[in-house]
């Protein structure tokens, strides 16, 4: 198999070997190997054609479809750097992305144009924007930003991308941090290929698989599907679906031979009946983005009992750390396995020393995988990229050089046989449909909408979603009640659906301070619990 080192190249050496293959599947429609090698250089080159410089930031904002992934990996094929932006967010949340990055180009529909045409006077350093979808000059959105339709782009002679090697950034994937603000993780081609490669190879993907893209592609997990099957030229099904039993229809109809996913859907189709053709065919299941209940993979492994179950655990900041073989699914159901082919997994204690067999450790993620850092937060990668302490496994006396890791946060203990067992979450993320939410930007969402005086936000054990986010808020000053249908109301136009909360309760205010002068987030989370449960 050739060696790639970039990311475009994962397709361009499947697309050599076999160009008339499937690469792609959207609805009734496919693209080869060979097709979407040729969009991917077209699109590249029209880029640059227009001033894309090496290592500017190129947008894309659109659900799952051709565009989407063709832009993807044009990007960086031009030697520049794609930020894919979530559907769900909404427009003041894609403009700060766009704010914090730089964005220089926005790929997107004439309809997601015309909703961020209030917000895109924001973002100083957008020089263009991309239309998918032919619109007639009357439709285009009024916007002061010049805007080119996609063919136009695509027309023209090919060019070869600016010089890059596999250091290079190549993807800015943002992800919500601690400080209400979303992180941008930082990408090198380096990274996504050798995480391509170690995905592959312990899933066994070969070019016989049909994967179903049912995870946004703004995940890294859900980019994954692309990079793993690309890699070893299988086929992609790109799935924007509204009912889990639609998931099961384009696993019938796909022949899907693979499914990643995280556990709320996982629970959602374990209720279901199976077609019996879809449970013949899939080789196989993985879970992420959080632990699966027993009783939801024992679901699972009825309904297709044939297909082997991957459970695994990884960090934006290192794409992918652990997962649990199959054969041991049933001796440790709780565990989340070792570490993935290259890459070292340690469990440290705050000194910098290894942990002994069943002493709780932070997860520390060395190798190929760690990532370049937040983008444009030093205070934030300091915590979390940290240097590698003298002494630690992998680093002999002689090295001179230093070597960063990523320092997860997340406490877990490894048990005699080497698996690894997660213990709990240090910061206060919410866990919630598989995504990962700051209760601060909740809170900031709150407090921009004016209709609360103080509030704080925190997570809620929920049986099928992991964690529900509950919200405790004063009236504000001007009134001595919470309009709480309308604060929710505002929440559903603001929020992503997964970021809503599914309960706001009023409390008189002030709320309690911890010895900083912070509000007591723990406080009031562990009394409302006690309340719940009394």
């Amino acid at each position: 198999m050739t060696e790639s080192n970039l990311l475009h190249e994962l397709i361009a050496h499947s697309a050599r070997r076999t160009p008339e293959a499937l690469a792609l599947t959207h609805g009734s429609a496919s693209l080869s190997y060979g097709e979407l090698e040729r969009l991917v250089a077209q699109l590249a080159a029209g880029l640059m054609r227009r001033g894309l410089q090496r290592g500017e930031r190129v947008a894309i904002y659109l659900e799952k479809r051709f565009e989407c992934v063709i832009a993807s990996f044009a990007a960086p094929a031009a030697g520049a750097v794609f930020v894919p932006l979530n559907p769900l967010l909404k427009p003041e949340q894609v403009a700060f992305i766009m704010q914090d990055c730089d964005v220089r180009v926005l790929v997107t529909s004439p309809d997601r144009a015309g909703l961020l045409a209030p917000v895109l006077g924001l973002c100083p350093a957008l020089r263009q924007l991309v239309l998918t979808d032919e619109a007639a000059p009357r439709e285009r959105p009024a916007i002061d930003v010049p805007c080119l339709d996609w063919r136009e782009v695509l027309d023209g002679p090919a060019q070869a991308g600016h010089r890059v090697i596999d250091t290079d950034m190549a993807a800015i994937l943002y992800t919500s941090g601690s400080t209400g603000r979303p992180k941008g993780v930082v990408l090198s081609h380096r990274n996504m290929v050798a995480g391509a490669k170690s995905v592959a190879s312990y899933l066994e993907n070969t070019a016989q698989d049909t994967l179903l893209a049912a995870l946004p592609l703004s995940f890294d997990a859900g980019f994954s599907q692309l990079t793993t099957a690309f890699h070893v030229g299988a086929r992609v099904v790109l799935l924007n679906y509204l009912l889990p039993r639609d998931v099961l229809k384009a696993m019938e109809r796909e022949k899907v031979t693979g499914l990643t996913a995280v556990p709320p859907l996982y629970i959602q189709l374990a209720q279901l009946d199976w077609p019996s053709s879809v449970a013949e065919r899939l080789r196989y299941f993985a879970n992420t983005g959080g632990r699966m209940p027993r009783e939801t993979l024992g679901l699972l492994r009825q309904r297709a009992p044939d297909s082997l179950p991957y459970l695994m655990y990884g960090l934006t900041e290192a794409f992918r750390s652990t997962y649990l073989p199959p054969a041991e699914v049933d001796r440790r159901p709780d565990s989340i396995g070792k570490a993935i082919p290259n890459a070292e997994i340690l469990v440290l204690r705050e000194d910098g020393s290894p942990c002994e067999a069943e002493e709780p450790g932070e997860l520390v993620h060395r190798g190929a995988l760690v990532g370049l850092g937040y983008w444009n937060d030093a205070e934030k990668t300091a915590e979390r990229y940290r240097l590698l302490p003298k002494g630690a496994p992998g680093r002999e006396a002689g090295l001179q050089l230093p070597e960063y890791a990523v320092f997860s946060g997340d406490t877990v203990r490894r048990d005699a046989e080497g698996f690894l067992y997660f213990i709990g979450r240090r910061d206060e993320m919410i866990k919630t449909s598989g995504y990962r939410v700051s209760p601060t930007e909740v809170e900031e969402i709150l407090y921009a909408t004016k209709m609360v005086g103080e509030c704080v936000a925190f997570g809620v054990d929920h049986a099928s979603l992991g964690q529900v986010i509950q919200v405790i808020a004063t009236a504000p000053e001007a009134s001595s009640s919470l309009d709480i249908a309308g604060l929710l109301a505002e929440c559903r136009r603001r929020m992503p659906a997964y970021m809503v909360p599914a309960g706001v309760e009023q409390q008189n205010g002030p709320l309690p301070r911890n010895p900083n002068g912070k509000i007591d987030r723990k406080l009031l989370s562990a009394a409302w619990l006690e309340r719940a449960s009394a």
